[in-house]
Order: structure tokens, then C-alpha cells, then sequence
């Protein structure tokens, strides 16, 4: 299948500030944003991606660095989500790092970078960033919104939120909120970040120096989380490092962490840790059966728009971080509405990345249902 080839990032600004859920507000901002493929003369054919937790615009094809968009796999020519039948867009959400308004840009107020400053975001506020650039662009309703893990949060708020701004919703590998231990690994992280001598307070750019040591830390917790256990063993087993054991507490013994500490080096130097906290909070915060007094159905039922849609829900077995059971607890709630829904459940070995690797079944369930979408642009 092509490649898309070389992408430009664009960015829109926006002068009308953006009130957030917390009661705070954003000033004047900017969103990156790319996009791949046409939009058609009726404007019925753009698919927005939404984007996880470290991930950005850069959803296809390759930049200016020769790095390939992290969905390059599904997005493009040919591929399941075919940029010859759609106009796909990514945006990069408010308070990330690779762009849009965040903790390293100026504060208004002081002049100087936002750092801990940056209001906290949320889920919600993401997607009402993310209606005014689809708005800008001209769209009246989205074909689609599709997202993996917190990507797939962010398309169900879409569904609950604005429905009369989509067609379809595609949420992979989600979850309706995060369980206590999924809490727990993201404040264990959290703490790696704000207790590195390095953070100060998350103004840490006045001073010159990155907190690497957190983020290192932070990475591998989170790296272990995103793999299934059978999966590291056939990987990696034992297997040292080393021809023999070096009885060392501090030496790398096993391959397995000299993997892990690979993975923490590569994300110290490109991820912000302001952002890091401001997202995995964002991913703690979401729960939108909290205002139905915990009925995730009665969420689904609040606005009937929400039941014109048709929703595809897909989860992979061995995911234990968003397992198969979180999303059978949204489809649920969407037959409790007598709401559209398919569901696919995928037997893979990888864990929750499986939402972002090669796999027929799972290709092949995402490709046919944009086929099916195609299907009644052209009806």
C-alpha cells in the first residue's frame, strides 16, 4: 500500500478564549493540526483522529524529520482508512508538546513560559478544542471521529457531547473511565516526575534543565502497562544482558531492562513532563456516567442525537489496561439505548498496543467499516 509521503503541519490560532471545565480559562491559543486526503464538494467525507497520550498531529505519512506518523499503518492510500475515499484529519490537543498551546508556550499574564501554570484540561475540553478547528475548517458534520485508548475517550465525548457533529464513532482499545489501579499507575508515574530534583515546582525551563529522571521513570511504568505479560516472555524471557550475571544492584542484568530503560531514555528527550501530568490527569478525570449518578447508560440516553449514531467498539484480549470488559460496558449502555453498535473483540498477543500495530482481523474490521461509511457518502 502507499504511503502518504512527506506532510506539512498547519496550525489555526484562536482569538476567543476557550473555557474549560474546571472553571478556568485558556486564552488566546493555537492548535496544530495535519490533514491527508480531499474534502469532497458536499464536505460529508472528513474523519477526525483523535490522538493518545503521547502521541500528536502526526497521525500519517512523514515529517520534516522523517518520522512516520504513529496510525501510518492504518491511515493512507489503500490502507483501512483510506485518504483516496476520506479526509482525515489530526489535531494536536491544547497543553501537549509537539505544537499547540502548552505548558512551554508564553503565559499572557507573565510573559513567561506557563509551565505548572497551564490550566488543567480535560477530556471535554479537548473535543470542544477540537469542534471549533473541524468548525474553522468548515465542516458541518464529521463522517467519523476514531481513537485508540485515550483517543477512543476522546471519540466517545464526541458521541455524548456534540452528536449532531458526527455520523459514526470509533473508540479502540477505550475504556468509559479509568479503574483505581489505572489511577494508581498514573500517580505513581506523576510522582516519578514532580519528585525529580530537576521539576522545580514544573518551572523547570527558567532553570535550564529537563527532569529526564522522572520521565524516564514515567515511561517505563507506563511501557509496562501497554504490554501483555506473555508477549514480554516470548520477547525478551529471562534473557540477560550480559553473558553471565554481574551480581550488581545497579548493573542492567536482563534484557527486559535494558528495553525498559531504552524506551525511558527516548521519551526524556522529546516529552514535556508538564505535559505528561496534565494528561494522565486528564485521563483520571474523564468519567461521564459521574454526572448520571454513575449510569453509564443514562449518559448514552441524556441527548437523543446521540442515538442517530452508529458506534464500532474494538478491544484486543490481552489488554489489561483497558480490557475487553471496559468496552463491553459500553456497548452495554448503547444496547440499553437501543443505540447502533458493533463490537469486535480481537485475540492478539500484544496487549493494549495492539491498537497501534499490524493486524489482519483487527485492519479488517476498521477497514470494512469505512467501507460501509464510503458506502453512504455515496448513496
Amino acid at each position: 500500500m502507499a504511503s502518504l509521503g512527506p506532510v506539512t503541519p498547519q496550525q489555526m490560532h484562536f482569538a476567543e478564549p476557550l473555557p474549560l471545565k474546571s472553571g478556568a480559562v485558556l486564552p488566546a491559543y493555537q492548535l496544530h493540526y495535519e490533514t491527508y486526503g480531499r474534502l469532497n464538494a458536499d464536505k460529508s467525507n472528513a474523519v477526525l483522529v483523535c490522538h493518545a497520550l503521547n502521541a500528536s498531529h502526526h497521525v500519517a505519512g512523514v515529517d520534516a524529520a522523517g518520522q512516520r506518523g504513529w496510525w501510518d499503518n492504518l491511515v493512507g492510500p489503500g490502507k483501512p482508512l483510506d485518504t483516496e475515499r476520506f479526509f482525515v484529519i489530526g489535531i494536536n490537543n491544547p497543553g501537549s508538546c509537539f505544537g499547540s498551546t502548552g505548558p512551554m508556550h508564553e503565559n499572557p499574564a507573565t510573559g513567561r513560559a506557563w509551565g505548572a501554570d497551564f490550566p488543567v484540561v480535560t477530556v471535554e475540553d479537548w473535543v470542544d478544542a477540537q469542534a471549533r478547528l473541524v468548525q474553522g475548517l468548515g465542516i458541518p458534520r464529521l463522517a467519523a471521529v476514531l481513537g485508540g485508548s485515550l483517543g477512543g475517550m476522546q471519540a466517545l465525548d464526541w458521541a455524548l457531547r456534540h452528536p449532531k457533529k458526527l455520523r459514526h464513532c470509533i473508540a479502540v482499545a477505550t475504556a468509559p473511565n479509568l479503574s483505581a489501579q489505572n489511577i494508581a499507575f498514573n500517580e505513581v508515574a506523576r510522582r516519578a516526575i514532580v519528585t525529580d530534583p530537576d521539576f522545580h515546582g514544573g518551572h523547570f525551563y527558567a532553570h535550564g534543565v529537563v527532569p529526564r529522571r522522572g520521565l524516564r521513570v514515567a515511561r517505563m511504568i507506563g511501557h509496562i502497562t501497554y504490554l501483555a505479560e506473555d508477549a514480554m516472555d516470548t520477547k525478551f524471557g529471562r534473557e540477560l544482558k550480559a553473558a553471565a550475571l554481574s551480581y550488581s544492584t545497579q548493573d542492567i542484568e536482563f534484557q527486559i531492562e535494558s528495553y525498559l530503560r531504552h524506551q525511558g531514555d527516548k521519551f526524556s528527550e522529546y516529552f514535556d513532563a508538564n505535559t505528561y501530568l496534565l494528561i494522565t490527569r486528564a485521563l483520571d478525570y474523564f468519567d461521564p456516567a459521574s454526572a448520571h449518578g454513575g449510569d453509564l447508560a443514562r449518559a448514552f440516553a441524556h441527548d437523543p442525537a446521540t442515538r442517530e449514531l452508529q458506534f464500532l467498539l474494538v478491544s484486543f484480549t490481552t489488554d489489561w489496561r483497558f480490557a475487553p470488559a471496559r468496552s463491553r460496558e459500553i456497548v452495554k449502555a448503547l444496547v440499553d439505548n437501543r443505540i447502533g453498535v458493533s463490537y469486535a473483540e480481537i485475540d492478539a498477543p500484544h496487549g493494549h498496543d495492539a491498537f497501534l500495530l499490524d493486524d489482519a482481523r483487527y485492519h479488517g474490521v476498521l477497514r470494512a467499516a469505512f467501507e460501509r461509511i464510503a458506502a453512504e457518502n455515496a448513496a
